[in-house]
């Protein structure tokens, strides 16, 4: 948390367009805490106890324009999915030590931004703050909607599932099994292969060390795959594609294989798009914000939250303390060195 005299404040001093982000990429300073006595109208001054951290932030990074989000500006403060406390307050809505979320909030100690921009947080479902970016926040929502909405799973029907031990893997790995699907995970470790064995996947393998990927696969699944949860792309993708049962679903969550390139040159060709067209397969893709604050919201965080409470599902977090930290945990998600779902406490 900031002191009375500092605040901790990372920005971007300029766009990293192609190849991996280094820390020398970001800056890390600290400068005058915000007062209540600078509030507006209608303001919140937040102190941020969790934040998230996400693969989906390279884009904003590399300033590309058309994006489903806006690119961070040049010299701007990095900003991203979090939960805080409200420190002082000139809404009508918000008190002093209400908890929020705040889906664009700022990496620093202590800011202030509009209460319209901020929610409560749905401390009926969990009072512990770090639920809302772990089990019960962005990532796991993900999980949900692609998993259960999208891609309409029915019992006997095998999933296969890239990233399966990262923060929407895991969960769709248990949302799966609990629907009664056939669940084959992907990871990229024998410890993370290990665990996600542990939460319920049949099969499980790692990428890194089983050769060719179309026989990994072929191996894992036999009869093939009737869902394919992507987070990943690449060459995984033309993989499951080359496997896919008639009818299956393809649900496009992230392709983390694709976001470092260091020009558009380098990026895979999918081969094996015919599968599509001979299974009469299906592509969804998704941007999970148009998801938010609808009756699916509500129905993820029931199910969730009760199957957390009675110990059906579990959720692995990868924690790092202190904000200072961010751009290391940030780095960690591109070189598997991160194992779960990365946060950072205050």
């Amino acid at each position: 948390m900031s002191s009375s005299t500092a605040n901790t404040r990372i920005s971007l001093p300029s766009h990293v367009r192609g190849g991996f982000v280094k820390l020398a990429n970001f800056k890390i300073e600290q400068v005058a805490p915000p007062s209540k006595d600078q509030l507006a109208d209608n303001q919140v001054l937040l102190r941020p106890v969790y934040y998230s951290i996400d693969p989906y932030q390279r884009g904003r990074i590399a300033g590309v324009k058309g994006s489903f989000i806006e690119s961070y500006s040049e010299g701007s403060t990095i900003t991203n999915i979090l939960v805080a406390t409200v420190a002082a307050s000139t809404s009508a809505d918000y008190q002093e030590g209400d908890l929020v979320i705040d889906n664009d909030g700022k990496w620093e100690s202590e800011y202030i931004t509009d209460a319209r921009a901020i929610s409560k947080a749905p401390v009926q479902y969990s009072a512990e703050p770090r639920d809302h970016v772990g089990v019960l926040g962005m990532a796991s929502y993900s999980a949900y909607v692609g998993a259960v909405v999208l891609a309409k799973p029915k019992a006997g029907e095998t999933i296969l599932v890239s990233s399966a031990s990262g923060g929407v893997g895991q969960m769709v790995v248990q949302l799966a099994k609990a629907r009664g699907l056939r669940v084959v995970g992907m990871a990229g470790s024998d410890e993370k292969v290990g665990y996600v064995k542990s939460i319920g996947a049949d099969v499980a393998f790692n990428y890194k060390t089983c050769g060719n990927y179309m026989e990994a696969i072929r191996m894992a699944a036999p009869e093939g795959i009737d869902i394919w949860f992507d987070n990943v792309g690449g060459e995984f993708l033309d993989a499951a594609l080359a496997h896919i049962n008639t009818h299956a679903r393809i649900i496009i969550c992230g392709a983390i294989t694709q976001y470092n390139l260091s020009s558009p040159d380098e990026r895979y060709g999918v081969k094996c798009l015919t599968s599509v067209l001979i299974k009469k397969a299906s592509i969804h893709g998704f941007i999970i914000d148009e998801h938010y604050f609808t009756p699916t919201h509500t129905a993820f965080y029931e199910e969730v939250s009760r199957l957390y409470r009675e110990g059906k599902i579990t959720y692995r977090l990868c924690e790092t303390e202190g904000l200072e930290n961010a751009p290391q945990a940030f780095l960690d998600l591109f070189t598997g060195k991160n194992f779960g779902r990365s946060i950072i406490k205050a």
